[in-house]
């Protein structure tokens, strides 16, 4: 496996199933599992170190999320999503997260920024180290945390969806490349732009920082 692999070892005090599910979800989603590439339980569980139960249960919970799907006799195929998909999920997110922006604008200028800007240094530091997994997650988390300030719970779980639908898949390959250290900065200047109130530009950046998901994630020049 390449270095910094989110196919490794899992630590005995976490729950299995679910640390197997989350690693095998970035490693699809960052696309260091290609689309197309068939996955063995029993290869999986002797990498991660663990019995086959906790990988296969991953397996199904991915298969309903539309990750993986199973072949019979030989385990899950990694699935692909189309150029016109992924267009349309990035398409989506702009209008959903590029106005609530300016919800978000209003509810941040003049507020202390410390929890923010500390999510927002774990996606520099991971990306700084190559850890995908940890990327992935703290991105997440980032981008949650701002559009739970809508109060919209509809929202944050809609987005959530779409992220989930959302594949990068050449974020693995942007690993030693300044690409993936400069979107992780951009989150800093969203908050930047956020703490001043201008709700206007914030929307105008945000859908920018989607468009990577066409761009630099997708393996594309921008």
């Amino acid at each position: 496996m390449v270095k910094n692999s989110s196919i490794e070892a899992l630590p005995s005090a976490s729950s299995l199933r679910s640390r197997v599910e989350s690693s095998l979800a970035s490693a699809i989603i960052s696309g260091e599992l290609e689309p197309g590439r068939l996955i063995s339980v029993p290869a999986l569980a002797t990498q991660f170190k663990v019995s086959a139960t906790p990988v296969r249960e991953a397996m199904l919970n991915l298969e309903k999320r539309g990750f993986v799907e199973s072949v019979k006799n030989k385990g899950f195929l990694v699935t692909e999503v189309s150029k016109h998909d992924l267009s349309e999920i990035a398409q989506l997110r702009s209008w959903l997260e590029g106005p609530a922006m300016r919800v978000v604008a209003t509810q941040l200028r003049d507020v202390d920024l410390a929890h923010y800007r500390e999510l927002a240094n774990l996606i520099t530091e991971s990306a700084a180290i190559g850890d995908l997994e940890a990327y992935l997650a703290a991105d997440s988390a980032f981008h949650s945390a701002l559009l739970e300030l809508t109060n919209n719970q509809r929202l944050v779980e809609l987005v959530a969806e779409l992220r989930h639908q959302t594949r990068m898949v050449g974020l693995a390959d942007l690993r030693p490349k300044a690409e993936l250290l400069a979107s992780a900065n951009e989150h800093q200047d969203l908050l930047d732009l956020l703490a001043t109130g201008d709700g206007e530009a914030a929307e105008r950046f945000m859908v920018h920082h989607v468009g990577h998901v066409i761009g630099w994630w997708a393996g594309q020049p921008e």
